[in-house]
């Protein structure tokens, strides 16, 4: 027996998913791509056990100046449910028309506290703890306003449980967040207390979704589709030409984004592409608990999330050295996406690359990533 993280029960659990899963494009039954996506979407869909109540957010503007060539918006709506979001619209300054759009969706990383701050930049001091995580996980670059010079208008919220979305102390009871309170948010100490917290709370969080008959990528989904809504409706912004993109956590959302909504034109998941046998084998223990969808592995394969886009373009960038996933699952999820991008007759409309190196998107992925949206939605 091969170790894994079932031990004797491992390989039993992992053959009551059949390959091809039931609803995969890869079964000989499904020959046309469009009837297999709304067989396949429909299910997902139901899976996911999103919340109800949606519509099309209503933002108010907080700020609108300029940074280092971008006009930035600071906005703030309210969800049917938790604290209002906190998102930024960024553009090139003084562009005029309709631009392409790009949802960006930041990272897990480990820290709950910030969200959008991850993947933007607003001032010339932001806080140190983002100067060094996007030095960790982007070279230094806040890509959102890279993305956003090229073109484009690029959407950036705050995720269900990150930044502004985040759970309060204050609101949680005192046994359940060890009498911690917040004084002093924005002190780094304290962030660091807060994100342990936050961390172990995600189980309990996970549960009472459960519980609550829904599940978190189903939130998720529901908060992005909400974003989508929201820049499809400006006139600024070309609703053909709507795309996303994240690492890690944002790969997660941009998988499962992508899945449920076909007015995402182009899409880019950064490491976050492997199978349902990787995390039930290998490595669930270093994923979020944001990650599953009970039921949903029997009828599609993780990577099939994705691959209900298809014929619209994806890219997939990975690491060879990437801590949270093997190469050999990694290297199965860029097989079954290759074949549904075959089938479905536009073999050149995904692409995986891997780059040597640990989780992270770097300056050289970006340009990669970049590149793939200039292609598909500047074109």
């Amino acid at each position: 027996m091969t170790p894994n993280m079932l031990g004797a029960y491992g390989e039993w659990a992992a053959q009551t998913m059949p390959d091809p899963p039931r609803l995969s494009f890869r079964q000989p039954i499904f020959t046309n791509v469009d009837a297999w996506r709304a067989v396949a979407r429909a299910r997902y869909k139901e899976l996911l056990l999103g919340p109800g109540g949606a519509a099309t957010p209503i933002p108010a503007v907080q700020h609108h100046f300029e940074f280092d060539g971008l006009s930035i918006e600071h906005l703030q709506w309210q969800l049917p449910y938790g604290p209002p979001t906190e998102a930024l619209v960024l553009k090139p300054a003084g562009a005029t028309g309709k631009l392409p759009a790009v949802v960006g969706l930041h990272d897990h990383g480990g820290n709950k506290y910030f969200g959008l701050r991850k993947i933007t930049r607003i001032s010339k001091d932001p806080h140190p703890l983002m100067i060094a995580h996007q030095d960790h996980y982007y070279g230094g670059a806040a890509w959102a306003n890279d993305l956003a010079r090229r073109g484009y208008v690029v959407l950036v919220h705050d995720a269900f449980t990150f930044g502004s979305r985040r759970i309060r102390l204050a609101d949680v009871p005192p046994n359940i967040r060890n009498n911690q309170i917040e004084a002093n948010p924005e002190a780094e100490d304290e962030i660091q207390r807060y994100n342990q917290f936050a961390a172990a709370h995600e189980h309990i969080i996970a549960k009472s979704l459960f519980s609550a008959g829904m599940t978190w990528p189903g939130v998720f989904v529901f908060d992005g589709q909400r974003a989508v809504d929201y820049l499809a409706a400006r006139p600024d912004v070309d609703a053909t030409r709507i795309g996303c993109a994240g690492l890690s956590g944002g790969g997660l959302r941009t998988v499962m984004l992508t899945g449920a909504d076909d007015r995402i034109r182009c899409s880019c998941c950064v490491g976050m592409m492997t199978t349902w046998r990787e995390y039930l084998l290998n490595k669930s223990y270093t994923h979020t608990w944001m990650c599953y969808i009970p039921g949903l592995p029997r009828d599609l394969d993780y990577p099939e999330i994705l691959g209900l886009a298809a014929p619209n373009p994806v890219l997939v960038l990975s690491n060879r050295q990437d801590q949270l996933f093997t190469m050999p699952e990694m290297e199965r999820a860029d097989r079954i996406l290759t074949e549904v991008y075959k089938k479905a007759g536009a073999p050149t409309h995904y692409k995986t690359s891997f780059y040597d190196g640990p989780h992270k998107f770097d300056r050289d992925m970006q340009k990669e990533a970049f590149a793939w949206f200039d292609h598909w939605l500047k074109t």
